[in-house]
């Protein structure tokens, strides 16, 4: 990834945490995929083995999707730390945001279709 979209990711980041769209450190993200609140996660790549042995297994097993874009430091800065090791992202629309920059306008295809809130229940 480049520098404008590690810059994006980061934006885009601290934009959820103001939200409250977004879960920061281990704890707080394998506490959001045990309860099936998270859309997506980014893991830091340079976390310590300890901290990724806690979280990837969960998310792997919750089929949650995550990445390694940005280093413990540039993670933590994005979300207003000194350093994270695991930022999860709670909000299915962010979460799209961030997989689209990420990886790619094209390869993400969400099908699933929020309800309107106008529609009557049958």
């Amino acid at each position: 990834m480049d520098a404008v979209g590690r810059r994006k990711l980061a934006n885009l980041l601290g934009l959820g945490v103001r939200g409250r769209m977004v879960v920061v450190g281990v704890e707080q993200v394998r506490m959001a995929a045990t309860k099936n609140k998270l859309a997506f996660a980014i893991v830091a790549p340079d976390a310590s083995k300890n901290s990724l042995d806690k979280v990837l297994p969960l998310l792997n097993a919750r089929r949650v999707r995550y990445v390694d874009a940005l280093g413990a430091d540039e993670l933590g800065a994005a979300v207003g730390r000194q350093s994270t090791a695991a930022v999860g992202i709670v909000d299915n629309r962010l979460a799209r945001g961030i997989r689209a920059l990420v990886e790619g306008a094209e390869a993400v295809r969400d099908t699933r279709v929020e309800p309107s809130p106008n529609r009557r229940k049958v």
